[in-house]
C-alpha cells in the first residue's frame, strides 16, 4: 500500500510539473522574439523525453533535467520572474533529499532482512512476516501473484531426515528426565529388615590368630622352596666334595633339602625306589647291597637284605655320612650297588668307579635317574660299559624317570684322564610352582 501511495504522489507531481512547464513554455513563447530558433524542437524533445521514461523514474533526475532546461530558457530569454522559479526548485530539491532518505532507510532495512534470512527462500518466506516490509516491497515490484501465493499458503514445516528426528526425541527425553523431580520409593518393593536377617559374626580374637597363623605358613612354605631350589642348584653345579662340606656347615639345610625333595617326589606316579625294592625282594635276601645316597633309608626299611646306608648327611641312625666317591667298604664286597636320584654333582665318573671297586665280579649295578636329564641315552650306556659294566636291562617307558640295570665285567676299560662325554648329564633344577 505504501509503494502503491508513492506511485501516486509522483504521477501527480509529474503532472503539475508538467502544466507549469506548459504554462511557461506558452507565456515565453508569447514574449520570445522571432530570431529564437529551436523553441518548439526543444520543448517536443521534452514531451518525447517523458513519455518514452518508463513510470518507475526518479523523482530527481526529472526535476534535474527540467531544471537545466529551464535555466537554459531564462539565460537566452532573460525573462523577469526567475525568484519564484528558484525558490520553487529549492523547495523540490528539499521534497528529493526527504525521498532519499526514506529510500535508504528502507534498503538498510531490506540488507538486515536479507542477513537474518536462510539460503533457502522457500524457509525465508515461512519465516518472514506477511505483514512485514517483504510484503509491500513485493507488490511495489509489481509481482502481485506471489504476495497472494505468500499471504494464501500455510506455513510448511522445515522437513527432517530420519536421524534428526531420532536426535530430537532422545534431546527431549534427556530434558524431560533431567528436570524431572525425584520419586518416591516404592513401598511395596522397600523390605523392612527383619530379625531373622543373618548377620555374620564378629571376628574374634582366635580368628586373627588363625589366619595369622596360616599367612606364616604360607610364608615359610614358600621360604623352605626357595632354599630347596638353591641347595638342590648348588648340587648339581658342583663336585660331592663341596656339597659335603655346605651341608657340615650347615646341618638343617640338609632337613630342609630332604624335605623338598620329597614333596617333588610325591607328584610323581610312581617312585623309583620302591621299584627297585620290588626287583630287590625277588632276589635271594643274602645279598649285600650298597645304597649310595640313601636319604631316610627307605630302600634298606623294604628288603631283607643286608644294606649299606651312604649319604652326605645323616638323617637315620644306619646312614654312614661320607663322601659317595670314597666309601668305607673293602673292595670287592658287595652284591648289588644302587644309585637311585643320586649321580648328583659334577662327578658321576667317580661315583660309577667306586661302585665298580667295591662290586663283587659279576654283581649289578642298578641306577635310576630323572629322565630329563638324559640327552642320548645311547652315549650314556657307552660310557658306563668302558668303565666295567655291560648293560643288562633297561626301562624307559616312565614319563619321569629311566631305570637300567648293568652287571659287572671287570675293571674300567679306559684311563683315568679318558674323556666320557655320556657321563655329562643336564642338572635337574625345579621352577618355581
Amino acid at each position: 500500500m505504501r509503494g502503491e501511495a508513492i506511485e501516486v504522489g509522483e504521477g501527480s507531481k509529474r503532472r503539475q510539473l508538467l502544466a507549469t512547464l506548459r504554462a511557461l513554455e506558452a507565456a515565453s513563447l508569447s514574449q520570445q522574439l522571432p530570431s529564437l530558433p529551436g523553441s518548439d524542437s526543444e520543448e517536443e524533445e521534452v514531451v518525447e523525453r517523458k513519455k518514452k521514461r518508463p513510470k518507475k523514474a526518479s523523482l530527481a533526475s526529472v526535476s534535474t533535467e527540467v531544471e537545466e532546461k529551464r535555466k537554459k530558457q531564462h539565460q537566452k530569454q532573460g525573462l523577469p520572474g526567475s525568484d519564484s522559479e528558484e525558490k520553487e526548485v529549492k523547495k523540490k530539491k528539499c521534497r528529493k533529499r526527504a525521498l532519499e532518505s526514506d529510500s535508504a532507510a528502507e534498503e538498510k532495512r531490506k540488507g538486515k532482512c536479507q542477513k537474518q534470512a536462510p539460503s533457502n527462500p522457500a524457509q525465508h518466506l515461512d519465516s518472514v512476516d506477511q505483514t512485514g516490509p517483504k510484503a509491500w516491497k513485493s507488490s511495489a515490484t509489481g509481482d502481485p501473484s506471489k504476495l497472494s501465493s505468500v499471504a494464501t499458503s500455510p506455513q510448511t514445516p522445515h522437513a527432517l531426515s530420519r536421524k534428526q528426528w531420532r536426535n530430537r526425541q532422545k534431546n527431549k527425553r534427556r530434558h524431560k528426565n533431567k528436570f524431572r523431580p525425584p520419586q518416591p520409593p516404592d513401598p511395596a518393593k522397600v523390605t523392612a529388615p527383619t530379625e531373622e536377617t543373618e548377620v555374620p559374626p564378629a571376628p574374634t580374637q582366635d580368628d586373627h590368630e588363625a589366619r595369622a597363623g596360616a599367612l606364616r605358613a604360607r610364608m615359610a612354605q614358600r621360604l623352605d622352596g626357595a632354599r630347596f631350589r638353591y641347595l638342590n642348584e648348588q648340587l648339581y653345579s658342583g663336585p660331592s666334595s663341596a656339597a659335603q662340606r655346605l651341608f657340615q656347615e650347615d646341618p638343617e639345610a640338609f632337613l630342609l633339602y630332604h624335605r623338598g625333595f620329597q614333596s617333588q617326589v610325591k607328584k610323581w606316579p610312581l617312585q623309583p625306589v620302591d621299584r627297585i625294592a620290588r626287583d630287590l625282594r625277588q632276589r635271594p635276601a643274602s645279598l649285600v647291597v650298597a645304597d649310595f645316597g640313601c636319604g631316610d633309608c627307605r630302600l634298606a626299611s623294604s628288603i631283607r637284605n643286608p644294606v649299606h646306608c651312604f649319604d652326605l648327611a645323616s638323617l637315620d641312625p644306619r646312614v654312614t655320612v661320607c663322601d659317595m666317591a670314597q666309601v668305607p667298604l673293602e673292595d670287592e664286597s658287595v652284591d648289588v650297588a644302587v644309585f637311585c636320584l643320586s649321580l648328583m654333582g659334577t662327578n658321576i665318573r667317580d661315583f660309577l668307579e667306586e661302585a665298580n671297586r667295591v662290586l663283587k665280579l659279576g654283581g649289578l649295578l642298578k641306577v635310576a635317574e630323572v629322565s630329563s636329564r638324559f640327552e642320548d641315552v645311547r652315549a650314556f650306556l657307552g660310557a658306563v660299559t668302558k668303565l666295567g659294566f655291560k648293560i643288562i636291562s633297561k626301562d624307559l617307558t616312565n614319563s619321569h624317570f629311566f631305570l637300567f640295570d648293568f652287571e659287572k665285567t671287570g675293571p674300567p676299560r679306559v684311563g683315568p684322564k679318558a674323556q666320557l662325554s655320556g657321563l655329562k648329564l643336564q642338572p635337574c633344577l625345579y621352577k618355581r610352582r
